[in-house]
């Protein structure tokens, strides 16, 4: 399945892609990665990459993506995609 890279807005294959949702807060206004692609509700698709990780918090395309209302706090998407980058490194 293609999807679309929130970050750079390049169509990619769903297997490069990882699928970022909503946190479980109350506030429901945290992104967090979902690497299995199993957790229900509204996906977003991130490149795991430090590029468009930045381009997906500079636009702020988790909040429209995901339909959350209000600034999302996004530091366990930016965590795993660091930890990502430390590990190919």
């Amino acid at each position: 399945m293609i999807r679309t890279c929130v970050g750079c807005r390049q169509r990619a294959e769903k297997t490069t892609l990882v699928r970022v949702v909503a946190g479980p807060d109350e506030a429901g206004r945290t992104a967090e990665p979902d690497p299995d692609g199993t957790r229900p509700g509204r996906g977003a698709h991130l490149h795991p990459s430090d590029r468009c990780l930045q381009l997906a918090l500079e636009r702020r395309a988790f909040a429209r993506a995901l339909r959350i209302e209000g600034p999302v706090n996004a530091d366990a998407v930016v965590a795993w995609v660091r930890s990502l980058a430390d590990e190919s490194a």
